[in-house]
């Protein structure tokens, strides 16, 4: 159940509170956060969730940082800590041991209503999902992090709606962990992923076209072609190539299937796009590839702005959990910067409402203030009179 506001404080949480809203909606249906032992819950699962979009949103260094914040914060220790406060064993049990059901149901639903209420930027290229992969630095005692010896790192997967520019579905594993086997579990069907080269493989293009799965890969440029068939290109286009053809050495790695390849030039430097997409002109190939930029660009911006690689937690069910928090935070603030500015994320709009809450913390506290000389005044009254 969501938090209920005071109607006797005039200054509450009342930006956080609005940032925080669509929330409630996506927690109907969610299975309870119940103790795993006969002591009660120190930390319920709003409160988790607060704190750690909280987390996000100022930017805290760690989780000690957090803690202290909430411990010492007047709008933090009212509007954010649970009601008894929180210490950090019991926080770091809550990250590190529970919770993952019920944040992955959040993520799922708020994905979805981002989803309506966001507008569709690039309806007539279809459903573009940009899948990659990011490393995250991880630690020497995160055994489960493999990634070469005397380093750690673990990896998330990511596949990013294009259309409007917010986190779709996540999934995490070592630093080793491929990245091609979850293009099949990202994509659904009718959407068309858009990948980099590091996902080229003429088996996978083959298997992928076999599930009719829609797909937009960049590959080599001395990958060898056996064209089928070719396509007119317009004069003037920056497209210098358009075909249908076989990619790689035949008995070696050639395809099976045949598939489009679409060759383009920006700045000098050519792109070559092999798909499964007859309906598009090489010109829309190209313009739904150079989106595939905005997952790099998001990347780039919550690790810098959310802090969200600022490690809270060591194990992968911990680690997991700080991740879809972050992916939380950041469809929280999409949809608060479209309703508020009708504007994409940006850190200035971030900016704002933080000092928003810092105001409205200032001023809850002076008036906490006020209010507490005054019952100090009356009883002082009070006690003279007697």
């Amino acid at each position: 159940m969501p938090r209920k506001l005071d109607p006797f404080r005039k200054n509450q949480a009342l930006s956080f509170d609005q940032l925080f809203k669509p929330v409630n909606d996506t927690m109907v249906g969610m299975s309870p956060l119940e103790s795993q032992c006969n002591r009660p819950l120190k930390m319920n699962f709003e409160d988790h969730l607060r704190a750690l979009v909280f987390f996000h949103l100022e930017e805290h260094k760690s989780a000690q940082h957090l803690l202290q914040v909430l411990e010492e914060d007047d709008f933090a220790r009212n509007e954010i800590a649970p009601k008894e406060g929180i210490k950090k064993s019991s926080f770091s049990e809550a990250t590190n041991s529970r919770g993952l059901e019920q944040f992955m149901h959040v993520f799922k639903n708020l994905q979805a209503k981002a989803a309506k209420a966001l507008p569709n930027h690039h309806p007539d290229l279809g459903n573009l999902v940009g899948i990659d992969g990011s490393l995250i630095d991880a630690t020497l005692s995160m055994y489960w992090a493999d990634y070469r010896k005397g380093a750690k790192k673990a990896k998330v997967h990511v596949g990013f709606d294009l259309n409007r520019s917010i986190p779709r579905k996540i999934f995490l594993t070592g630093g080793n962990g491929a990245e091609r086997p979850f293009v099949s579990q990202i994509l659904s069907p009718g959407e068309t992923g858009v990948m980099d080269r590091g996902y080229q493989c003429h088996e996978k293009f083959d298997l992928w076209q076999k599930e009719n799965q829609l797909f937009m890969c960049r590959i080599k440029a001395s990958t060898r072609k056996s064209i089928i068939k070719s396509n007119r290109v317009e004069p003037d286009s920056i497209v210098f190539y358009d075909a249908v053809v076989l990619l790689g050495t035949a008995g070696i790695n050639q395809t099976e299937k045949p598939l489009r390849l679409v060759g383009y030039e920006v700045d000098n430097v050519k792109y070559w796009i092999a798909t499964n997409r007859l309906d598009l002109s090489a010109e829309q190939i190209a313009e739904a590839y150079k989106l595939r930029w905005n997952i790099e660009n998001f990347f780039a911006w919550w690790k810098r702005h959310l802090r969200v690689y600022h490690l809270i937690a060591r194990s992968e069910h911990g680690l997991m959990v700080q991740i879809l928090a972050g992916l939380i935070t950041y469809l929280l603030l999409a949809i608060y910067c479209y309703e508020q500015h009708n504007e994409k994320v940006s850190i200035k709009r971030v900016r704002q409402l933080r000092i928003k809450i810092q105001n409205e913390l200032r001023e809850s506290s002076l008036n906490t203030k006020s209010l507490q000389n005054f019952k100090e005044q009356n009883n002082l009254n009070s006690y003279a009179k007697t």
